[in-house]
């Protein structure tokens, strides 16, 4: 008898004499009870007998095949794919083909292989890859040229199946002639005003070294910079070549799109033998060469260095026309006008009707249109005349008609119509000012001529006020904007309150009574920086940035001295010196039409923390380029 049985039957025994079957039992006999009466007790003992038995039972199963099937754990699979044998060869010269195939020791899969997969020097129709039980097959329609070493680049698309472990940088190499080229060009690329590195960065290479190839072939070789911007030609051949780098918008490996951003070198670069950076080593069992992966160090060797920009367009044209509400029309130009005309008109409507806004640089016209007949109108036609570039880039006026819609949405369902009311913003809803801050009003809408008889400014000194001359005046080239000119001084407190109506607007909405309470802050409780700036020539703008790297102010130097940023709060900041060659006092990008570089930039390396009332005296000796956090130094 097993184990298990024994225990089931001792269990089975004491749990019947702890129910006090024996003496039931008994007690039934001495008292002549009915022997049927005596049978159904004992067939209710054996079928709870059974039950507990198979339970037990059941139980033991469960714990003996989870036992057994339970996971043992185990280290996670880290390695990556082995390559096994590559058909043709790796390195081999005299290539005849049109595939090869590339066996791994295991399932391997591709992540986006259509975005990561490069062949240099490019083919005009990209070749195919795909996967064949445990190999990547490669095959390519284009024919070779002679003498040509043709490299592929997987950078890290190939994976293994189990755990996505990548097989960094690989690359399958092979000759159309008796040698492989082994010479190498490195060198970083990099955004020209904030030195960032843009995503899908292609760097090319041509030995045509006229400027327009760029423009109207594709390139002899070809790489993608990494997250760093790092890049590396392998396998080039000696001689002189062009390099350019490229955020291709169209795919079409040509810089042939103004808003593409790009970049150039002014000279060519030479490739010589001292240019050598793969080791080639021959293969004693099959006497061909073998290829052996680059050894990349951290400190790795960078040659070049490419700035991207954004070239300045050069055409002009209307590039929007918009009616966002229904009084309001707005028409923008792809450049300034400058001396000639943005003009604008309604056929058949008097000027008196509607008013025009211009922008600062009089590429943006807002158009308010005061007469509610004429608004009330789904379609207005409308006239407008603008600077336009035609295809021999000559640019004179062009003169459109343009209509414009409105389609008014559909009102909610409301119990009772709420009156309208002009909603306008303030800076004093802060409840603070900096000291010398401007007070502002900003209107959705023109605004009309303030009421000042009925807005009042008060200086609050414990329960007593005193009242406060005030001026509000329009801004000059906003109509939804007004300032209040008043002597406020840091440290007091005041108030400032307007009855209903004291702002309107030019359809003849109105505010409601508005009050608020605000303080001007004490210039001890901001902080100040103090740029001790030398080694340099000529105009820098010295810009402070917040951590957006937004432009929070700018000062011009013209030699080496000091700068103040005062009045600031606690927070990060960075600190960008542009080097103005033209000195117009602002960053002006690159030109390849004349060969103009964008202008030079550098960092202070590091982000500058400030704390409440800290006064920091930092010196900074400019290099000619410098990045942030020292990522990348020149």
């Amino acid at each position: 008898m097993s184990k298990v049985e024994n225990i089931i039957i001792d269990h089975n025994k004491t749990l019947f004499e702890e129910h006090g079957f024996n003496s039931i039992t008994e007690s039934f006999v001495k008292n002549d009870v009915s022997l049927h009466i005596i049978k159904k007790i004992m067939f209710m003992k054996r079928k709870l007998v059974s039950i507990f038995i198979l339970s037990i039972l059941l139980i033991t199963a469960y714990y003996g095949c989870a036992k057994i099937s339970a996971p043992t754990g185990g280290l996670k699979d880290k390695t990556p794919p082995v390559v096994l044998k590559c058909v043709p060869e790796n390195g081999t010269v005299n290539f005849s083909g049109n595939r090869f195939e590339v066996t791994f020791d295991e399932y391997v899969q591709l992540e986006k292989i259509n975005d990561k997969f490069m062949v240099s020097p490019p083919m005009k129709k990209k070749p195919k890859v795909v996967i064949r039980g445990k190999s990547v097959v490669t095959e390519f329609e284009d024919e070779l040229k002679d003498s040509t070493t043709y490299t592929f680049y997987f950078q890290d698309a190939i994976r293994d199946l189990n755990e996505a472990n990548i097989y960094e940088n690989f690359q399958f190499v092979f000759s159309t002639g008796p040698v492989l080229d082994s010479l190498s060009v490195t060198g970083h690329v990099f955004n020209s005003l904030n030195l960032e590195v843009p995503e899908k960065v292609q760097v090319l290479m041509y030995n045509e070294l006229a400027d327009t190839a760029v423009e109207r072939q594709i390139p002899d070789y070809i790489a993608l910079a990494g997250e760093d911007g790092y890049f590396r030609f392998d396998n080039v051949r000696t001689g002189k070549y062009r390099l350019y780098a490229l955020v291709d918008g169209d795919n079409s490996r040509n810089y042939n799109l103004s808003d593409e951003e790009f970049a150039f070198r002014v000279e060519p670069v030479e490739v010589t033998p001292e240019r050598s950076y793969i080791e080639v080593v021959p293969d004693t069992a099959s006497k061909k060469p073998e290829i052996k992966k680059p050894e990349i160090p951290l400190d790795r060797k960078s040659e070049y260095s490419l700035i991207l920009f954004k070239a300045l367009l050069k055409n002009h044209y209307l590039t929007s026309s918009a009616r966002p509400e229904k009084y309001k029309l707005v028409y923008t130009l792809s450049l300034p006008p400058g001396e000639m005309k943005f003009d604008f008109s309604i056929p058949g409507t008097s000027e008196d009707k509607y008013f025009l806004e211009r922008s600062r640089n009089n590429d943006t016209l807002k158009v308010w249109i005061t007469d509610s007949t004429l608004f009330s109108q789904p379609q207005i036609e409308t006239l407008v005349t603008y600077p336009s570039t035609d295809t021999l880039g000559v640019t004179g006026y062009k003169t459109d008609t343009i209509p414009v819609r409105y389609i008014a949405p559909r009102a909610p369902r409301v119990a009772r119509a709420k009156k309208a009311v002009l909603s306008i913003e303030s800076s004093l809803s802060s409840g603070t000012l900096k000291p010398g801050q401007r007070v502002l009003f900003n209107s959705p809408t023109p605004f009309g001529k303030p009421d000042t008889s009925v807005i009042r400014l008060y200086e609050v000194v414990e329960k007593t006020r005193k009242k406060l001359s005030f001026e509000l005046y329009r801004d000059t080239s906003r109509a939804t904007r007004y300032y209040m000119k008043a002597t406020l001084t840091p440290g007091k407190r005041y108030q400032f309150i307007a009855d209903s109506a004291a702002f309107t607007d030019i359809y003849k909405l109105s505010t409601d009574s508005t009050g608020y309470t605000f303080t001007v802050k004490d210039p001890e409780s901001y902080s100040k920086l103090t740029l001790n700036i030398n080694n340099f020539e000529g105009n820098r703008i010295i810009q402070l940035l917040d951590k957006s790297e937004k432009v929070l102010r700018q000062v011009q130097m013209t030699k080496p001295g000091k700068v103040e940023f005062a009045l600031l709060e606690v927070g990060s900041y960075r600190i960008r010196a542009i080097s103005d060659k033209n000195g117009d006092g602002k960053w002006t990008t690159g030109d390849f039409s004349t060969l103009t570089q964008p202008e030079p930039v550098t960092y202070y390396p590091t982000e500058i923390e400030l704390r409440t009332n800290q006064y920091v005296d930092q010196d900074w000796v400019l290099k000619e380029i410098n990045f942030k956090d020292g990522k990348l130094r020149a």
